[in-house]
């Protein structure tokens, strides 16, 4: 009999998982394809191929074109390897840059379940001009997630689809100029992005204060807005703390001036439960800014901002009178999201990235335990420490390992009057799982 069903999937996912655990299947083990398998067991190929795709996307198989399905290879559970360096290419190999995840774990087939299940259910005139502020079915759907895994206080209606977080934060330039705003407070080291579009809109950026216990987020008189990454401050990494959070809100409040929340990492924590969204503690002079870009994919082009009832007119004016974000996206976006196969592929990644932190913590112990790496607790990306003097010396050494990466002294606001040690910005994301290992040794190598 031929049996297929959800229980059966779990059943035999959780089969898998145990014989990877127990070392039945070492790693890089090719398992039979989903049809053979299917036939040995008496199960519908469906099913096999099901319970296959949720372990690829869990992280403990790997899925390679021509080659099968295979155990991952789980390096953590050994010592890490430094490999003798490879010729040098001329052009980087291993992109360590922070910012992007792994786009090989994109989950093809989920989405395109959602695609055409968004599909059959969309209603004619969803493919229309639309309501610039986007699909309500997404709006919606955002407004239910965000509430339940990051705390955010928002009214459907007040959420505004965006192309990106950097349309989004166009958006708000044009509001805080509409708005006479002349000067937005940034930290001290973030994005040279973002400063730039504040500064293309003629808004004038200076860098918070900075010290032991991270930003000091409450600026000076005659401030109109503050944009800041709270949960996770990109890129050191700290979460700020519980009395700096009310004292930047109680400023807002005080002064009638926004708070700019850029979540980029937020659902993203390892080692604790997530820190909730600032938002919920003033949604009335918070703007929270998400996007599916860490998520899932920048390409994608979604991000959305919750928007206080004072600030929601005046932002979906600023966008514009259709809506210009691509409307099969944000559908297939909603059904993602309510189907729970969003917050799946949301835990999956976060087990996967754990393992990378896990085994870049380790190899440094192992092969460069003078180096510190901080800010690991969430996100994609960690900092680690440099002896004085030597970040351009070892950029330079990453670039002759066909490694890109970052210096911490590149995200440092030009005014700013704190500086911190030389350090590197890594992040963890990009590669796959596949050429993870490759990179860590060539990152072990200029630093050990």
């Amino acid at each position: 009999m031929i049996r297929a069903g959800r229980g059966v999937r779990r059943a035999l996912a959780a089969a898998v998982r145990d014989a990877v655990r127990s070392g039945r299947l070492a790693p890089g083990t090719r398992l039979p394809s989903s049809r053979r398998l299917a036939a040995d067991l008496g199960l519908a190929r469906n099913t096999v191929a099901d319970a296959y795709g949720d372990l690829v996307a869990e992280g403990w198989l790997t899925a390679r074109r021509g080659s099968g399905t295979l155990v991952t290879d789980r390096m953590i559970d050994r010592p890490i390897p430094v490999r003798p360096a490879a010729e040098p290419s001329g052009d980087p190999c291993y992109d360590l840059i922070p910012g992007n995840p792994d786009l090989s774990a994109f989950p093809r087939a989920a989405w395109l379940k959602a695609t055409r299940r968004a599909l059959a259910a969309a209603p004619d005139d969803a493919f229309g001009y639309g309501d610039p502020r986007g699909r309500p079915e997404l709006q919606a759907a955002l407004a239910d997630h965000l509430a339940r895994v990051r705390g955010v206080d928002a009214n459907p209606e007040h959420i505004l689809i965006c192309a990106g977080v950097s349309h989004a934060l166009q958006i708000l330039c044009e509001v805080l100029a509409g708005r006479g705003a002349r000067r937005v407070a940034v930290e001290s080291y973030g994005p040279d992005r973002h400063r730039g579009l504040l500064a293309a809109a003629g808004l004038e950026t200076f860098p918070l204060a900075l010290d032991a216990y991270g930003t000091d987020p409450v600026p000076p008189d005659g401030t109109d807005a503050v944009l800041l990454t709270p949960a996770h401050q990109f890129p050191v990494g700290t979460t700020l703390q519980r009395d700096r959070r009310t004292a930047v809100v109680d400023w807002a409040t005080r002064t009638g001036g926004l708070v700019l929340e850029d979540d980029y990492d937020g659902e993203f924590r390892f080692d604790q439960q997530s820190v909730g969204a600032l938002q919920a503690l003033a949604p009335d002079r918070v703007v929270y800014l998400g996007t599916a870009s860490n998520t899932l994919a920048p390409g994608l082009r979604l991000a959305w901002m919750a928007l206080p009832p004072t600030v929601a007119a005046e932002a979906t004016a600023a966008k514009g009178s259709i809506d210009s974000c691509a409307v099969l996206s944000q559908l297939t976006m909603a059904e993602f999201i309510t189907s729970g196969a969003y917050g799946h592929h949301v835990r999956a990644g976060r087990r996967r990235y754990r393992h990378r932190r896990d085994s870049l913590v380790t190899a440094l112990a192992q092969h460069a335990p003078k180096v510190r790496a901080t800010g690991t607790a969430a996100g994609l990306h960690t900092v680690l420490s440099l002896p004085p003097g030597t970040e351009q010396r070892v950029l330079h050494a990453a670039v002759r390992e066909g490694l890109k990466v970052a210096g911490l002294s590149q995200y440092r606001h030009a005014r700013s009057r704190n500086v911190m040690a030389d350090a590197l910005v890594v992040g963890y994301g990009v590669p796959s799982d596949d050429v993870w290992p490759q990179a860590l040794s060539a990152l072990m190598r200029i630093l050990s």
